[in-house]
């Protein structure tokens, strides 16, 4: 068989706040959407904006950062795959589908003003232990207390 790629990257908000449970197992799911924007020109010639929804869904630990940092209006930057499942409708019969992106790493862009965790960003990728929050502890940042910057300390 040839190779073959499922994966998904997007950069988008949250519509609203996510929603948390847990399986039979004990296993925690995180359930929430994202909106991603794309901008074209119509026949006039006018911009138009087009908003495209995408269901997500996080397991384990990532669902747990969701659960703890993620609301209705955080900036997220999500790598996962795209899956579709299907059921029978419990009332009608009719089989039901639904098309879903599987999460396995997540940033955080928001600020806290904005909804998410600080400016810094929060990266998680499942089932890696490398990452880690390198964040600096609330009030410990050394750098930034020892002296004023000026745009002449600036590069470029």
């Amino acid at each position: 068989m040839a190779k073959s790629v499922n994966k998904v990257i997007l950069l988008g908000n949250v519509g609203k706040d996510p929603e948390i449970r847990s399986t039979g197992g004990g296993t925690m799911v995180a359930n929430f959407t994202l909106a991603t924007s794309d901008r074209q020109k119509d026949a006039q010639g006018n911009y138009q904006d087009r908003t495209e929804w995408h269901n997500l869904v996080a397991f384990t630990r990532l669902a747990e950062i969701v659960r703890d940092y993620v609301k209705k209006g955080s900036k997220l930057y999500v790598e996962g795959k795209i899956q579709t499942r299907s059921w029978d409708d419990k009332e009608t019969g009719v089989k039901k589908y639904r098309t879903e992106i599987i999460v396995n790493d997540i940033s955080l862009l928001s600020g806290r003003e904005d909804g998410g965790s600080s400016s810094g960003g929060y990266s998680r990728q499942s089932g890696s232990s490398s990452n880690v929050d390198q964040r600096p502890p609330a009030g410990q940042d050394e750098y930034s207390q020892a002296a004023e910057i000026s745009d002449d300390d600036i590069p470029f």
